[in-house]
């Protein structure tokens, strides 16, 4: 079996934090996810009712995770 090693590093409180900026095409990301959530639940409820659980699953875990306006 292998042994797991960590190797603590400590922070480096000199550095300065990069300032936040807002990023529109991030925020018209997620108007639009929300936009196309309510466009099916009027059109179909019962039958866009997977299609409205991926999009927001998107939007709580992969969209707000990977596409940061920071990055």
């Amino acid at each position: 079996m292998a042994k797991v090693f960590t190797i603590t590093v400590p922070p480096d409180l000199g550095r300065k934090k990069r300032e936040r900026t807002a990023d529109p095409r991030y925020v018209d990301g997620q108007k639009m996810l929300v936009e196309a959530m309510s466009y099916l639940a009027k059109a179909d409820p019962l039958g866009n009712r997977e299609a409205i659980q991926l999009l927001s699953e998107h939007v709580r875990t992969r969209f707000r995770m990977t596409d940061s306006p920071l990055s």
